[in-house]
């Protein structure tokens, strides 16, 4: 029987990378799946401690093997900003189009545009956390490009390629991307588990 685990998420896009890395021996279970309806607060001061809160939340809740991620952009000319407050860096949470205007015009006339994205999960498995971290590095054009991706996808282009996230197909995307590296390591330390289980 396929092992099941909760993503602590249900963030359409989210769900179809991680599903993607994670292929047929694990079923991904969402928000939605559980019945979970309620907004977790994301209160932490680092993407660790906010991926770190999601889990918890549903490990105490409900009692499931589960994992919750949190990412984010910081840009080195804005001292790390905009960080933990990624996907509400304009004022409304996920309003891509405004976040992408205010980190443009912050970085207005900067010549060092180097940024990263950084993906944290926190994997509750069995009673343990643990943590996986993925991160990939570019830079931030002047303007935006391509139709696909989300967030700030349209503005970064990460190192050794000419085209930004969202001129990418996912699967291109998922060959590098911030989650799916830390995704990665997520499934293969359950694959170890799954082995271990079954000896």
């Amino acid at each position: 029987m396929p092992l099941q685990l909760v993503f602590a998420t249900n963030n359409k896009h989210k769900i179809e990378e991680v599903a993607a890395k994670l292929g047929n021996s694990i079923v991904l279970l969402t928000l939605n799946d559980i019945g979970c309806y309620d907004d977790i607060d994301e209160t932490g001061t680092t993407f660790a401690e906010n991926a770190s809160i999601k889990s918890h939340f549903i490990s105490e809740k409900y009692h499931l093997n589960c994992f919750g991620d949190d990412s984010g952009l910081e840009v080195d000319a804005l001292h790390g900003e905009p960080g933990v407050f990624s996907a509400r860096y304009a004022g409304q949470h996920g309003n891509h189009s405004a976040n992408i205007d205010k980190l443009l015009m912050n970085l207005a006339g900067q010549e060092n545009r180097r940024a990263r994205f950084i993906t944290i999960i926190s994997l509750l498995w069995k009673g343990t956390e643990y943590l996986f971290e993925g991160t990939v590095y570019g830079t931030i054009r002047t303007e935006r490009s391509g139709e696909g991706g989300f967030g700030y996808d349209p503005i970064f282009e990460p190192d050794g390629f000419d085209r930004t996230f969202a001129e990418m197909s996912l699967d291109e995307k998922n060959q590098l991307s911030h989650r799916a590296r830390a995704v990665e390591k997520l499934v293969a330390f359950l694959q170890q588990q799954a082995i271990a289980e079954a000896l």
